[in-house]
């Protein structure tokens, strides 16, 4: 299948090299990229993506997305078929489906740069049951689960009720190394039993690295990325009134993390923000 995809960065890059591996054709666009991924076409604009039946986008914002769906693929046939799988929010996945000359759906991904590399992403999609049937198998040589969670909007409504629990999960980590390092404990012992404790998620055994030796360990998810994910989940939640103390103590956290210049590390880097505004600089 000829397929178009917009955004070859660090998540984007290695979903367009699994679906060129698994026998499409694929077409990238990217203004910042000036090497094409492994199998992947680089053109020089959105109107070339527009020519294929279907399109991706995986992008860093709504305002980008937002541009390519609107102006940047108007040429597009009326079946053409636009998947978002950058992290946008539900209310302007359903504008876009409701105002764009295509079919629209949403399909945002869960889990780290690794994973994208690995095909070991999680999508949840948010589509009618047809368009899920098409796509499924798209998603599938990019990422390891595919749910369909409801209507276009869905997918993006499940992506950020993820995002908040790891923010609320990541700064929860954060203050219990914390209160074990001011009772007097070993961080690295301690991480050992918090792992193993009915506290261990997967995702506190995988980021340990992150949390104890953060100038080593890379960058999965930066900062910034969840920041801007937590907003739209607050956005969201605003709309509907709700309140939520844990999501607006960590947004409140990575906020000031943001502040410092801890935007493009790792999300793990609440511990530094934390231990920033507790008055000490330890790592």
């Amino acid at each position: 299948m000829l397929i178009g995809i917009a955004g070859l960065g660090r998540m984007g890059r290695p979903m367009a090299t699994h679906l060129a591996r698994a026998g499409h054709t694929v077409l990238g666009h990217d203004p910042c990229l000036d090497q094409a991924p492994e199998g992947v076409e680089l053109v020089s604009s959105t109107a070339e993506l527009a020519k294929t039946p279907l399109t991706i986008s995986m992008l860093p914002d709504g305002a980008t997305t937002r541009e390519l769906v609107l102006n940047g693929l108007t040429n597009a046939a009326p079946d053409h078929l636009h998947v978002v799988m950058g992290t946008v929010g539900p209310e302007l996945v359903r504008e876009l489906a409701e105002t764009a000359t295509m079919d629209v759906l949403d399909a945002p991904v869960s889990g780290s740069v690794s994973m994208a590399e690995t095909a070991t992403l999680t999508t949840m999609v948010g589509a009618g049951p047809e368009q899920f049937e098409r796509v499924r198998p798209l998603l599938a040589a990019m990422t390891a689960a595919q749910f369909h969670c409801g209507p276009v909007g869905a997918g993006s409504a499940a992506k950020l009720a993820v995002n908040a629990v790891l923010a609320a999960l990541s700064q929860g980590v954060a203050e219990g190394l914390l209160i074990a390092e001011a009772g007097g404990l070993d961080l690295t012992s301690f991480y050992d039993v918090l792992r193993n404790s009915a506290a261990g998620a997967p995702y506190v055994g995988y980021k340990q690295e992150a949390f104890l030796s953060p100038d080593t360990a890379g960058v999965a998810a930066p900062v910034s990325l969840i920041r801007k994910d937590l907003g739209l989940a607050l956005d969201l939640a605003r709309t509907r009134r709700l309140s939520l103390p844990a999501s607006e103590a960590a947004f409140a956290v990575l906020d000031y993390a943001v502040e410092t210049g801890l935007g493009r590390e790792d999300m793990a880097r609440v511990l530094t923000a934390l231990r920033l505004r507790n008055g000490s600089r330890g790592a």
